[in-house]
């Protein structure tokens, strides 16, 4: 589904100063979940066009390795705002870790199980007695046993090799596993860059639609910065909202923050991902409905990766969104 519709000028005003400005150049240090390219491209843009500026924000955007790492972060207090799949972060909140979610970008996680086609795996099931390459660190691990659940996968029938995420691609390429767990916004792109034929198959379209990436911070910053929070997350939605509308211009704004970004491969990035803004019912660019969020507690709870019967706003506020009036609509 593309998102339609910008913000207005007077929404956008409206909603960046929503809160009243933060101090001037406010130090912020922003915690991403993977490496600099077009699935976080907004962020970027938010910075280059000078929208965290607006706000009275000097942001700073630190590359990640993983969501699964980038959630352990905050939870430890190495971080305190950070960017990661849902999954993961809830996790460690049902365990007592003091973060909160605060806005949701992509309302579907982009995950998916990659082959290629030579190799004859055509659907989930043809997994077992295969070996799958599983990034160390990755939100896709721990959402493995739902994977399977949903598609009556036995986890011993398949063998998993755990390793370095920057080995992935060239172990599927040179046969070293038959798949990967990989995602929509990367490791296709990488493969189909490579000229490899192959097959996808996205844990949302294979009963795992959940709630994913998401800003989030700890409980400690929340309560010290909330205006800082506030205008930080309605520069991030404005930078989004510029990336989905002006896609060469924010790869530009990618590549003058991380010179070493490979433009091409963040371009196709960036094109692979707006289905994910507004799908799993979303209303509004950044806001996950309550309904989309129960139906991820029920699913992640069936397989022991969240508590039963947890109430799911343990998990995240809408408290430092815009109003709804000020979002970026889906429809």
């Amino acid at each position: 589904m593309i998102i339609k519709g910008l913000f207005t000028a007077g929404s956008l005003i409206a909603g960046l100063a929503w809160a009243g400005a933060a101090a001037a150049d406010t130090p912020v240090t922003f915690q991403l979940n993977w490496y600099a390219g077009g699935a976080n491209a907004g962020f970027a843009a938010a910075l280059q066009q000078g929208y965290y500026k607006e706000v009275g924000l000097d942001v700073t955007i630190i590359q990640g390795n993983g969501s699964a790492n980038t959630a352990q972060m905050v939870a430890s207090g190495q971080a305190q705002l950070a960017y990661a799949d849902a999954v993961p972060v809830s996790q460690l909140i049902a365990k007592g870790a003091p973060m909160k979610i605060l806005a949701t970008i992509y309302q579907s996680n982009p995950n998916e199980v990659e082959s290629l086609k030579k190799t004859g795996i055509t659907s989930i099931a043809d997994l077992k007695g295969k070996k799958i390459g599983v990034p160390a660190g990755s939100s896709q691990q721990p959402m493995l046993p739902l994977l399977y659940k949903a598609n009556n996968i036995d986890a011993s029938e398949v063998t998993h090799l755990s390793m370095p995420t920057s080995s992935m691609v060239p172990a599927l390429l040179q046969g070293q596993v038959d798949a990967i767990l990989g995602s929509v916004d990367d490791y296709a792109i990488q493969l189909k860059a490579q000229g490899a034929d192959i097959h996808g198959f996205p844990f949302a379209d294979h009963g795992v639609p959940t709630v994913s990436t998401s800003i989030f911070a700890s409980e400690s910053f929340i309560e010290q910065n909330p205006d800082v929070l506030r205008n930080f997350i309605a520069a991030s939605l404005k930078g989004w909202s510029f990336a989905l509308d002006n896609p060469d211009k924010a790869i530009d704004d990618v590549k003058a923050v991380f010179p070493e970004v490979d433009t091409k491969l963040a371009a196709a990035q960036l094109a692979a991902i707006p289905p994910l803004f507004c799908s799993g019912g979303a209303e509004y660019l950044g806001k996950a409905t309550d309904a989309h969020w129960a139906n991820t507690q029920d699913l992640l709870s069936q397989v022991g990766l969240l508590p039963v019967g947890t109430d799911p706003t343990i998990y995240y506020t809408n408290e430092f969104l815009p109003p709804d009036a000020d979002l970026r609509p889906c429809k």
